[in-house]
């Protein structure tokens, strides 16, 4: 069996993975993470993130002050239905893009995290 007979049939590709690379699927440990947290935080919107070559469907979660986290999911029309269930407003990411709050959160979390390279070290005891 040649390699392009693989691809032909589909073999050597787990979960469509281009690379023949394994790509964990969604779960329900997913669903449940994603319905707890967007549960718990104020004015959480869905961003559902198509297939990619390195990914399968993501729904991507943003709070009110930009705090976010992304999970699996096993198909888009399952994301904005999750989403709607839970009263959550869902766009397509590949279409309105990610929100800046998002990207401001990340930078004030980078900013946290770094020392300030023009500050002097604390005395030494």
């Amino acid at each position: 069996m040649g390699l392009l007979d693989r691809f032909r049939r589909g073999g050597g590709m787990s979960r469509g993975g281009p690379t023949g690379s394994t790509v964990r699927a969604a779960d329900s440990a997913d669903a449940t993470y994603l319905r707890d947290w967007a549960t718990s935080r104020p004015g959480v919107e869905g961003f559902v993130e198509p297939r990619t070559t390195v990914s399968e469907v993501t729904l991507l979660l943003v709070a009110r002050d930009g705090e976010w986290t992304r999970r699996r999911v096993p198909s888009v029309p399952w994301a904005h239905d999750f989403c709607n269930r839970l009263g959550l407003p869902s766009y397509d990411a590949a279409v309105v893009g990610i929100p800046q709050r998002m990207r401001d959160y990340n930078r004030r979390q980078k900013e946290a995290k770094a020392p300030n390279p023009f500050s002097s070290p604390p005395p030494s005891a």
